[in-house]
């Protein structure tokens, strides 16, 4: 004889409906609940709220008959997902959302064409795999007809220029022995926060940081042409910036015990400021750093004058260094420009790299001050007049 079924909760039609349509509403507006003001200071706000009347508008456009429920009917639901797995036992406090299913169709787009960009661009081994298991699982979205997901709305045609990807290079015979041979552990000592030893086998700008280093990996970035790893030297914490094929191969684990998150946000909050502050990716001696850190550190007045057609090529950018300013001159009969002035303030560690920026324009640029930037990009032009002679 069968077993008499066991009834529960959600034994009665209408309640397993009003389960089924928060499920629903859970994976098709993910995030639900979510305060969309982000510098609102209040600190509750009822998320409960929203997605009940979220499903209330979900529950017209399907074929069943169910009120908006109680708030607390919602709570207990809720509850039974928890218990069940299909939430996490946590709070909500950024919306609901089902597993890592935290974007919806438009913003999965967005990434997806970022990721796609790093994987083909960026040459990113990690993000080749994704994209590439991605792309399958994408294809059994429900798409409009009329809507190509796959179609690159926004790409990043910055490239790299040389090879970054492991496989790809014992593929074509072009193997580089380098660090890019150990990313996915170079990733896990960032994470853990782990002192590993590599070897620098360049350094082309002359800064004395080559051969064995023990140092605390705190972020790959990429940077106009390549890869680089941003890290602190164990001996001194000096902070700096290598390309990443400029290391050799050879990669070990010091210490496998790592340190705090915090520690690494901490290093990291610092690079940034040292990225914002000077020009380029040369952060200084050690010296320099912690002067500058305190803003204790002279800083070099810089003014550069461009001409007409580039004036209005730097004219346009109002956002390209937060110390810079610009002072237009132009001519009173046609209101034309006659040149621009270019204001800015910087480190000394960075004025190499500024002036490479300057050259890049070739005769529109004069550099008007200090004197012997002047009289360096000056000698500059003669030396290349004298290689067309």
């Amino acid at each position: 004889m069968a077993k008499k079924p066991k009834l529960h909760r959600y034994s009665d039609l209408l309640s397993f409906q009003r389960l089924m349509l928060l499920i629903a509403t859970l994976i098709n507006h993910p995030g639900i609940g979510c305060r969309e003001d982000e510098e609102s200071t209040e600190n509750h706000h009822n998320a409960l709220t929203l997605l009940q009347n979220q499903m209330e508008i979900n529950a017209k456009n399907l074929p069943i008959n169910i009120e908006k429920p109680a708030i607390a009917t919602l709570r207990k639901d809720l509850e039974t997902l928890r218990e069940m797995g299909i939430l996490e036992k946590k709070m909500y406090r950024w919306g609901y959302y089902v597993g890592t299913g935290v974007m919806n169709k438009q913003e999965l787009k967005i990434a997806f064409d970022a990721l796609e960009s790093m994987a083909i661009y960026q040459g990113d081994a990690v993000a080749r795999q994704i994209n590439f298991k991605l792309k399958k699982r994408i294809k059994g979205l429900d798409i409009s007809k009329k809507e190509d997901f796959f179609y690159p709305i926004r790409k990043n045609l910055n490239r790299a220029i040389n090879y970054t990807d492991s496989e790809e290079m014992i593929l074509k015979g072009k193997n580089q022995r380098n660090l890019y041979h150990h990313i996915p552990e170079l990733q896990t000592a960032i994470m853990k926060g782990q002192a590993i030893e590599v070897s620098r086998k360049e350094d082309l700008f002359n800064q004395g940081n080559i051969g064995l280093e023990i140092i605390i990996p705190l972020q790959l970035i990429y940077y106009n042409i390549a890869w680089y790893l941003v890290y602190e030297n164990c001996v001194n914490n000096q902070l700096i910036i290598g390309r990443i094929n400029r290391f050799s191969n050879y990669f070990k684990v010091v210490s496998f015990a790592g340190r705090h998150t915090e520690a690494q946000k901490e290093s990291l909050k610092k690079t940034e400021f040292l990225l914002k502050n000077g020009w380029g990716l040369n952060l200084g001696n050690k010296e320099e750093q912690e002067l500058e850190l305190q803003g204790k550190l002279t800083l070099e007045k810089i003014k550069v004058r461009f001409y007409p057609p580039v004036s209005q090529f730097i004219k346009e950018g109002e956002l390209r260094h937060p110390q810079q300013s610009i002072k237009l001159t132009k001519n009173s009969t046609d209101n034309k420009i006659l040149y621009l002035d270019y204001f800015i303030t910087l480190p000394p560690r960075s004025v190499n790299e500024f002036l490479f920026w300057v050259q890049s324009y070739g005769s529109y640029v004069e550099i008007i001050s200090p004197q012997y930037l002047r009289e360096k990009h000056q000698k500059g032009a003669m030396e290349l007049t004298k290689r067309y002679d």
